[in-house]
């Protein structure tokens, strides 16, 4: 005590304790979260391979070999397999059926049933057990186990859907198609038309106001078709990027039980996610792919 007294009464100051900023900084950072970015997991020949895009190969081959699985030889009389394979591919169809024309059901329904079994099938397989939990990080020297992580800063897998890249490149591939596909349906004069044009089939001099009217709710109607590319690609990906954040968090909270209801909340939301991108998809297309009642007699360009 004697020394301590001197160094105090020699005008020297005690020591400071740290903020309680920095201890609170300290207590998120060992929060656990889930990174808004793909982890990059090796670049060979300077190519980044990243954990979304090695869970999105695997799922790509799962895919593959049920549908071949299903395929090899069909009956006239479905069953197991190939039965479900048909059910799933009728109601897409049907889906589509019921909101584009014949003509265009055949150039879209390709592109928006695969985006439907693509996306439902990461979302579910992305709740997993081990997906995002098993992967790269530092051990815990606390742990039993041989190989526990305190957290896995690398998981070895992530589900496409949570990582903003796929969502984009997504929504960019619906972009292009719908764009070619209303120059197909429309033609370059049609579409400009069916964009700018006065609708109603209206004649006479009310053309005159009605015009710039239409022309300033077609310049409206641009903005909304490049915007649509963005609304696809960051609604799924918030949603389902959301539900991982929610899940990491409620895993680490009384021994993981708060994260039981959540969990089934996940399986509702997967299927709902890639249904909804699927009918904005075919919702968009259907605005871009029709005619007003006074365009009847308007010919369509193949």
């Amino acid at each position: 005590m004697a020394p301590l007294l001197a160094q105090s009464g020699s005008g020297a100051e005690p020591p400071v304790p740290a903020p309680k900023a920095a201890v609170a900084e300290t207590a998120v950072e060992d929060e656990p979260t889930v990174s808004p970015a793909a982890s990059v997991l090796w670049r060979p020949l300077g190519i980044p391979i990243t954990n979304a895009m090695l869970y999105t190969w695997v799922i790509g081959a799962i895919i593959l070999i049920v549908v071949r699985a299903g395929t090899t030889n069909l009956q006239v009389i479905p069953s197991g397999l190939q039965n479900a394979i048909e059910m799933a591919v009728e109601s897409l169809e049907d889906l589509t059926k019921g909101l584009l024309e014949p003509k265009v059901v055949s150039w879209v329904f390709p592109l928006v049933a695969t985006f439907f079994i693509f996306i439902v099938l990461s979302n579910l397989m992305a709740l997993l057990p081990g997906i995002g939990s098993v992967g790269f990080g530092k051990l815990d020297a606390h742990s039993s186990l041989p190989f526990a992580l305190q957290h896995a800063e690398k998981p070895l897998f992530r589900a496409p859907t949570a990582d903003a890249n796929t969502t984009v490149a997504m929504a960019m591939i619906f972009f292009i198609m719908s764009s070619w596909w209303a120059l197909r349906y429309n033609g370059p004069f049609g579409l400009i038309r069916h964009v700018f044009g006065v609708k109603g089939g209206m004649k006479g001099w009310v053309l005159v106001p009605l015009t710039l009217v239409f022309a300033f709710i077609g310049t409206i109607e641009v903005v909304s078709i490049l915007i649509r590319p963005v609304a696809l690609a960051m609604r799924l990906y918030g949603n389902i990027y959301g539900g991982e954040s929610v899940l990491a968090i409620m895993l680490h909270r009384a021994w993981g039980l708060p994260a039981v209801p959540f969990y089934f909340l996940e399986l509702v939301v997967a299927v709902v996610q890639a249904l909804v991108f699927t009918l904005l998809c075919i919702a968009f297309i259907s605005t871009l792919c029709s005619h007003d009642e006074g365009e009847g007699d308007h010919k369509h360009a193949h």
